[in-house]
């Protein structure tokens, strides 16, 4: 018969490793973002957008002035830097596998606002991260089966 502590124990594990799976699932292939941002007179804000190849990628920029300068990897679009007034449309795709790197700067008398539908390849990072969470969920499962075979003092 299994123990009250155990019994939590299992549940909260068995969690603990179904959202780490789910995350696992999530971040595996490419992560869509969609952009909404306002920028005050006078700022600047570089985006990196590292993506693999054959992802197309949206930005609308409104405005009353701004600067942009734009490097797509490979021989896609390449933007140097440049002024425009009220609004600017882009859409690109990455013909290799690299990062777009674009700086936008507020230039005008009014605040500009970015909007756009940016893929970008997941991080490795997250790999780790999810797969110490599902780590975590068995370490629990295992130290509440100790509660099973054995009650310690003091419990």
């Amino acid at each position: 018969m299994l123990s009250k502590r155990t019994i939590i124990g299992l549940i909260v594990g068995s969690a603990i490793i179904a959202i780490g799976g789910y995350s696992l699932l999530s971040h595996v292939g490419t992560i869509t973002i969609n952009e909404d941002y306002v920028l005050a007179v006078g700022d600047s804000i570089p985006y990196t957008i590292p993506a693999p190849d054959h992802t197309s990628q949206h930005m609308k920029i409104v405005g009353d002035a701004f600067d942009l300068k734009l490097q797509s990897p490979g021989a896609g679009l390449q933007i140097p830097n440049t002024s425009y007034k009220d609004e600017l449309k882009l859409d690109w795709v990455h013909l290799e596998d690299g990062e777009t790197k674009i700086l936008i700067q507020n230039t005008g008398n009014s605040e500009l606002h970015i909007t756009g539908e940016l893929i970008r390849s997941s991080d490795p990072i997250w790999f780790t991260f999810d797969i110490m969470v599902i780590t975590s969920g068995m370490v629990i499962i295992g130290f509440s089966m100790g509660f099973t075979l054995r009650k310690p003092k003091g419990f």
